[in-house]
């Protein structure tokens, strides 16, 4: 949930300029021309413009466009349409602002009525800038039900508060010293707030303003149920959505739990911590990691008590332009990058390779890799949303954890939000906003075994509310996998049949995890 927020802007523009000659028959008298035929007028006759494509739904008019990643040449073909909604529900008068609506078009001629909508994560991330990257875990859907995209307030085309340059999200704890600056935090915080203040209140930019405009989005529409599917914090979005509107919900999907009664930031540090212990029991199990490798985890730990003690500037070259990079490496990068690394089962099957060879110079591995990891990810989350978030809804209850103190990734986040929130203004939280979600409907929740984020605990945690649901915990994998092997058909299944008890999940048993590299040709065959 760390955010960076690199926007780049690239605009082109083809001008063609077409020039028209008139023509005359070389005896007609420049007095007396001759008509011209039908056929010739016919030619010549202005040709008008075809009229443009729409596509109405309830009472929204639609157009196409296209959905980009950042970064990526990746695009999905949509249909969208501006959403006006009052910033301030309680001032519908003041300032209005526009959030970025798509509906991507089923390929059925009569498309089931209760569209899919993905809700996505961070906070910060944009649905539409996150969509492409997922597109292949929807595509089974897409056979039978439009989906809905909404950029959230804040994120994307709706209104985005863009701190600009490098955002540090979790303030101050970064690459650029080796230990934790609260003064240089509050200066970042501030700058941003001052940046984002001159045309949107950070005070309405929260979940509960998100839920008031799914709402309005679902009337605009029809008033068609929704089917939605949370991916990490949007399965909070989700969650409270069903909570306040339940007419609204046919289905939950929830990808990555996150309960309601979670204090985001709290427990990053001992998920990871558990996470990586039981990553790296797998390379002690198997007899060519271990002897390869040894004991990671102590290697880990030996590796960052080093950083802390002479924390240090090193290079390695960029995995995509090949130039020389630069970076201090201290205990602070080193724990954003194993962070990085622990999310998906690609990744930390590298993490023992990775930090041996770190742990005798060769840092390349480590940081080249985390170079894209991060870009990927910051380029996709908007900083300033995310403290109008953990500020109005989580920062109060965050309470210090001086047990964490020793875990790679430490104590020093909760105390970074803190003193960011010090100076973000806090919007209003409801009553019973973090009260776990009881409900009947039809729900079916995804974890991964080794989440260092969202553990299947916490899954298991919002289960006990939903009394027509189930937990499908996944063998080997990581945060999120809606994507994962066939279960991009089982949730269509799900979303189908609405049985999420009988479901067949027999498929599920093939994923599993990566091998452990040992090379970087691989595992052992």
């Amino acid at each position: 949930m760390k955010s960076r927020a690199r926007i780049s802007l690239i605009v082109v523009v083809v001008i063609a300029i077409l020039a028209s000659q008139h023509f005359r028959h070389k005896d007609a008298s420049p007095l007396h021309e001759e008509p011209a035929s039908a056929s010739t007028a016919a030619l010549v006759a202005p040709v008008k413009p075809a009229p443009e494509r729409t596509w109405q739904v309830g009472s929204l008019t639609l157009k196409p466009c296209s959905l980009g990643q950042p970064n990526s040449g990746m695009s999905t073909a949509a249909w969208c349409a501006p959403l006006d909604v009052p910033e301030d529900r309680a001032n519908p008068n003041g300032r209005h602002i526009k959030l970025n609506l798509a509906l991507l078009r089923s390929s059925a001629q009569a498309p089931k009525s209760d569209p899919v909508v993905m809700l996505a994560g961070g906070p910060g991330q944009a649905a539409t800038e996150s969509y492409p990257a997922v597109a292949a875990a929807f595509a089974p859907l897409l056979a039978h039900r439009n989906v809905l995209l909404i950029d959230q307030r804040g994120t994307g085309h709706s209104h985005p508060l863009q701190c600009g340059g490098e955002e540090k999200g979790a303030g101050g704890i970064d690459d650029s010293s080796s230990s934790y600056d609260e003064k240089a935090l509050r200066k970042e915080t501030q700058a941003c707030l001052d940046k984002v203040s001159k045309d949107a209140d950070p005070r309405f930019y929260t979940t509960t303003d998100a839920i008031a405009d799914l709402e309005d989005a679902r009337k605009a529409l029809g008033s068609p149920q929704f089917n939605l599917i949370g991916i990490s914090y949007g399965t909070r979005v989700a969650q409270r959505y069903a909570a306040e509107h339940p007419e609204g919900v046919r289905s939950l999907v929830l990808d990555g739990v996150a309960p309601n009664s979670l204090v985001l930031g709290e427990e990053f540090a001992v998920n990871l911590d558990a996470a990586l212990k039981a990553q790296f029991a797998r390379c002690t199990a198997d007899k060519a990691c271990h002897d390869r490798f040894g004991d990671t985890y102590q290697t880990l730990y030996q590796l960052r008590d080093a950083l802390r003690a002479n924390p240090h500037q090193v290079s390695f070259r960029d995995p995509q332009t090949y130039e020389s990079v630069k970076r201090n490496l201290n205990e602070f990068a080193l724990a954003t990058v194993v962070r990085m690394f622990a999310y998906g089962p690609e990744t930390a099957a590298l993490l023992p390779l990775s930090i041996d060879a770190a742990a005798h110079g060769d840092v390349g591995p480590l940081l080249g890799q985390a170079k894209l990891l991060t870009g990927d990810l910051g380029d996709t989350m908007d900083g300033g949303m995310q403290y109008s978030v953990i500020c109005s809804e989580d920062a109060d209850l965050l309470t210090s954890r001086p047990q964490d103190a020793d875990t790679i990734l430490g104590d020093k986040m909760i105390e970074a939000f803190k003193t960011a929130c010090s100076i973000w203004p806090h919007g209003t939280r409801s009553a019973g906003f973090h009260d776990p979600l009881k409900s009947d409907k039809p729900a079916l929740l995804l974890s991964g075994q080794y989440d260092p984020v969202t553990p299947p605990r916490y899954g298991d945690e919002v289960l006990k509310g939903l009394s027509n649901a189930r937990h499908l915990v996944l063998k080997g994998q990581g945060h999120n996998v809606i994507g994962r092997g066939c279960m991009p058909r089982v949730v269509d299944d799900f979303i189908d049949k609405l049985s999420p008890k009988t479901l067949d999940t027999a498929c599920l048993e093939r994923v599993g995890p990566i091998p452990v590299f040992v090379g970087f040709n691989g595992a052992t065959p």
